[in-house]
């Protein structure tokens, strides 16, 4: 067994897609659309065949959860970029675009060398070293 897609709904899109494609290389596919149900969506793709579905539709409304504080469910998404170098980059490149770290980069306890950064809506996004 393996994960096939995690799904994330967001009240934009594009933006949300394009900031995973941009700093974490996945491939996109076609944008689908169901105008009945006023329904949109992209598949975003990594190499190991894991993806991330990003949904829109204007009647789920925004998560009024505080993303700095942590809560029970699904907690992050963690990202393996393959050597402690580039989760520095990565979290240095974020963090000059503005997009706000909340811990690391730092070694864990549990022996992982990771940051964890949020996306634009909020979102935490794990990046470590794991290759």
């Amino acid at each position: 067994m393996r994960i096939h897609h995690i799904a994330v709904w967001t009240p934009d899109l594009e933006r949300l897609k394009n900031f995973y494609c941009k700093y974490f290389s996945v491939r996109c596919g076609e944008k689908y659309s169901n105008p009945a149900k006023g329904y949109e969506s992209y598949f975003l793709s990594f190499d190991d065949g894991a993806s991330i579905e990003m949904m829109c539709r204007a009647d789920i409304p925004f998560s009024p959860v505080d993303p700095l504080t942590q809560a029970t469910g699904y907690t992050h998404l963690s990202l393996a970029v393959g050597s402690e170098t580039e989760v520095d980059r990565l979290t240095g490149l974020l963090a000059a675009d503005g997009y706000p770290s909340v811990d690391g980069p730092r070694l864990t306890g549990d022996g992982y060398y990771e940051s964890v950064v949020l996306d634009p809506d909020g979102n935490r996004v794990e990046i470590n070293a794991a290759g």
